[in-house]
């Protein structure tokens, strides 16, 4: 099954805030948090782009600058047109998704969160197995959607959609326990770098210690040599 990754950013100024709240504000602070945001949102789109069973991978924004800097690597961009919060632009991308198919084709169609810095692409295919086994594991017809939960268990990094079955998210608050009472079945893999998404300091300390990719590690490391001065 090949799969097309969807992946949701938000407008970069909104994005990430309680990470922003604990990194510091301020002008030079909040570019700088701009510019952390779209460095995560590049390393995870760069690790879903070089896996074997994805097919496309589209960056859904109201915000261009994210999609401007994926289409660099590979991905393709759309607008956020309903631009009403992370669930209707992930259904509207979905939907989008199986409209611009190839004929006669459909693929399975995944959310994924840009904030998986330290993702790699092995336990990324890894996870994607396990979807499209999931996707069959109640008969051919099921079209059993499934996700995986972040490292706390209760939020949601991946939600997979096999050919057929449409996405239905439900990410916000407590959306693990929202996916599985949707039907999805919640995947069991160890996956450490795919389950690291990164909300808080702590988050991505923790990120940093599995090791991001190459675009956050530059980024952090330029922030930490030189600190952003608080101008208000």
């Amino acid at each position: 099954m090949s799969w097309t990754v969807i992946v949701p950013v938000k407008r970069l100024a909104q994005a990430k805030s309680r990470l922003r709240d604990e990194i510091g504000q301020g002008a030079g602070h909040n570019r700088a948090h701009e510019e952390l945001v779209l460095a995560m949102m590049l390393d995870t789109v760069a690790a879903a782009l070089s896996s074997p069973v994805v097919g496309r991978v589209i960056v859904i924004s109201a915000d261009p600058e994210p999609g401007e800097e994926a289409a660099l690597l590979g991905a393709e961009t759309l607008p956020d047109v309903p631009d009403a919060g992370l669930n209707p632009a992930l259904a509207y991308a979905a939907a989008h998704v199986r409209r611009s198919g190839l004929a006669g084709t459909e693929p399975g169609v995944v959310a994924l969160t840009a904030d998986l810095p330290a993702l790699r692409e092995a336990e990324l295919t890894e996870a994607l197995r396990h979807a499209e086994q999931a996707a069959g594991s109640l008969g051919p017809r099921a079209l059993v959607r499934s996700f995986v939960a972040d490292a706390a268990g209760t939020g949601t990094v991946l939600l997979a959609a096999p050919p057929g079955a449409a996405l239905e998210p439900c990410f916000g608050a407590d959306s693990a326990a929202a996916h599985e009472a949707s039907g999805a079945v919640r995947l069991s893999g160890a996956w450490p770098s795919l389950r690291r998404d990164v909300d808080t300091a702590a988050d991505l300390a923790e990120a940093l210690v599995l090791g991001v990719g190459p675009r956050t590690a530059a980024t952090y490391a330029a922030r930490a040599a030189h600190p952003a001065v608080d101008s208000g």
